[in-house]
């Protein structure tokens, strides 16, 4: 009946791992459920014990850093969500309401994010936002 305790202790780390998604749980029940077959062929304790240990070994020391590897790739950014933080050239000047500004080759209408600027024809801007089909643009001198 060694196989049946197994694989409780698997149920139960599956049942951990889906309330706090940090895949260790995840890996262990796996490890449990290798222990329970072992356990089933009619292999003893011991083995039983070194199963459930290089299961679980396999699984944090392969499928952990892969993982983690996979949860760090950087977010693409698409369309014109991947304007923002490019540098732009101030074509028309910019104001609080209207302006046209050369962004990634192309002619964009702009204003600027200070409602209080104006900024001259020229000028380099780096674009904060995109509402739309228009740029949201503040001088790059004035960043902190």
């Amino acid at each position: 009946m060694p196989w049946f305790v197994w694989l409780f202790a698997a149920a139960a780390l599956g049942v951990a791992e889906f309330f706090t998604l940090t895949l260790v749980f995840g890996l262990l029940a796996g490890a449990a459920l290798v222990a329970a077959i072992v356990a089933g062929v009619g292999i003893g304790l011991l083995g039983q014990l070194v199963a459930l240990g290089a299961a679980a070994a396999a699984g944090l020391l392969v499928v952990r850093p892969i993982m983690r590897h996979m949860a760090q790739q950087p977010l693409l950014r698409e369309g014109s969500d991947a304007l923002i933080g490019k540098r732009a050239e101030v074509v028309q000047e910019v104001t609080a309401t209207r302006g046209l500004v050369k962004l990634s080759g192309e002619e964009w209408s702009a204003r600027a994010l200070d409602e209080s600027l104006v900024i001259p024809v020229g000028a380099f801007v780096d674009v904060m936002e995109i509402e739309g089909a228009t740029a949201i643009v503040h001088p790059r001198e004035l960043l902190p």
